[in-house]
């Protein structure tokens, strides 16, 4: 806990980036070799992952001046990156140690945080949608595995977020590998049910026509569900989701 306490608590941001490096090495190896030498306990991440929400509600709260704090912008946008980096580190060691899936709900259970989140300035705030990025990725691999209800919720208080961080979060970090994304994102997806399938998919739907490749482009699970959705449809298979779309409106 001292260890990784102090990390968060850096002034030099390149040391800070080494020993997360080099912390998140150790463990790995610890792992694998099976004889904890250098261990750390769920419930001290999770704890880590509470401070982060905290900080970031704070730094958020500040950015947009709820709290009327006069500090400069630049200084926030700063602390912001940081503490969003910091909890990303922590879900990256979650995910390792195979200790993620109580993360999905507490993600999803942020909604104050993705209520500040839209009212900032997407440069300043996308550092924030790679968590849920990191997530959906993990989800994809097999990494996570929750109740179908807990996907839908992270994606209910998150999506939007992603649909409008994902051209910020390309250009600025090039290990964000589009592609894996829009997989974890379409796995995730699909394992809802039909009715959470068309609610999700026809709201990207009309994003992507307009956003392009600001957008995931997740057309493989719009494919899918409309075949599923069809298919059910014309075979009599009951699946509740009463699906009605219009595929044109214009008159003859």
């Amino acid at each position: 806990m001292n260890l990784l306490g102090g990390v968060f608590q850096a002034k030099d941001d390149k040391a800070c980036r080494e020993m997360k490096i080099l912390i998140s090495r150790l463990l790995r190896e610890d792992s694998v070799e099976d004889d904890n030498r250098f261990d750390v306990s769920k419930d001290t991440l999770y704890h880590l992952c509470h401070i982060c929400f905290s900080a970031l509600v704070l730094c958020l709260s500040e950015a947009i001046g709820t709290d009327g704090s006069k500090r400069d912008r630049g200084v926030l946008m700063a602390e912001i990156a940081r503490e969003a980096d910091n909890l990303q580190w922590i879900v990256d060691i979650l995910i390792e140690k195979r200790m993620a899936n109580d993360f999905v709900k507490l993600w999803a259970d942020q909604r104050e945080l993705a209520e500040l989140h839209s009212k900032i300035p997407t440069m300043y705030r996308h550092e924030i949608s790679r968590i849920t990025a990191q997530v959906c990725i993990a989800i994809g691999r097999g990494n996570i595995l929750v109740p179908k209800e807990s996907w839908f919720l992270l994606l209910s208080t998150w999506l939007d977020a992603l649909y409008e961080d994902f051209g910020w979060m390309r250009r600025a970090y090039k290990s964000v590998d589009k592609k894996l994304v829009e997989d974890g994102l379409s796995r995730t997806i699909l394992t809802l049910s039909l009715r959470q399938q068309q609610i999700i998919l026809l709201n990207w739907f009309d994003r992507y026509l307009n956003k392009g490749d600001e957008c995931p482009n997740i057309k493989r699970a719009f494919e899918v569900w409309w075949r599923r959705a069809f298919i059910r449809q014309y075979t009599d298979v009951e699946d509740g989701s009463q699906l009605q779309i219009t595929v044109c409106s214009y008159p003859n």
